[in-house]
């Protein structure tokens, strides 16, 4: 199986943000984390937490998505702008309203759903290298350490993560999409 680049930064910057923390090393820089991580655990220890980070960004795409398409169908409906309703064509501004208001649901409803498993993910990559955790064991420490809402640590930062991402986006794929028509 090929392995992503991508994954090496996921692991890097996960390190970087809790360096210092108590049971955490600290680092010079992204290429020291790199250079720590091969020495600990070789090339699969960038990797650690790969199975949930497809388990996390697949379905999170995927609810963002369909967030984006059914938040759409509601504004516009909502606007009166449905097949119920005959209204003239919409302005620009309108149009841009309403898909930057789509891309902020969206990202709120997938930040909502998949921020336990990013939580999870998180947690197992940069948990210490002396003992391996399964995900029962980082589920079964964090509800013990916070309960059910412990699953959820960092949703606010990822909730305007996920929305400001998706909506400039979707701003710049849609602005994209209405230069690129050619009128036949």
């Amino acid at each position: 199986m090929p392995q992503s680049p991508i994954l090496h930064l996921d692991q890097v910057s996960q390190r970087l943000m809790v360096q210092g923390y108590s049971g955490h090393a600290t680092y010079n820089g992204g290429l020291d984390v790199v250079r720590k991580v091969l020495k600990a655990d070789g090339v699969r220890g960038l990797y650690r937490g790969f199975g949930l980070s497809v388990m996390t960004y697949s379905p999170s795409s995927a609810v963002w998505w369909a967030s984006y398409g059914s938040s759409q169908r509601f504004i516009w409906s909502f606007l009166g702008h449905d097949s119920v309703h005959e209204k003239p064509a919409p302005n620009t501004w309108t149009i841009v309203g309403v898909q930057a208001a789509g891309g902020i649901l969206a990202g709120a409803t997938a930040s909502c759903i998949t921020t336990p498993l990013d939580t999870i993910k998180t947690r197992l990559q940069v948990m210490g290298h002396e003992k391996r955790h399964t995900v029962r064991q980082v589920v079964k420490g964090l509800v013990v350490d916070d309960g059910w809402k412990g699953l959820y640590r960092g949703l606010g930062p990822r909730f305007f993560s996920m929305s400001a991402w998706g909506t400039s986006m979707i701003l710049a794929y849609e602005y994209l999409k209405r230069v690129c028509v050619k009128d036949a």
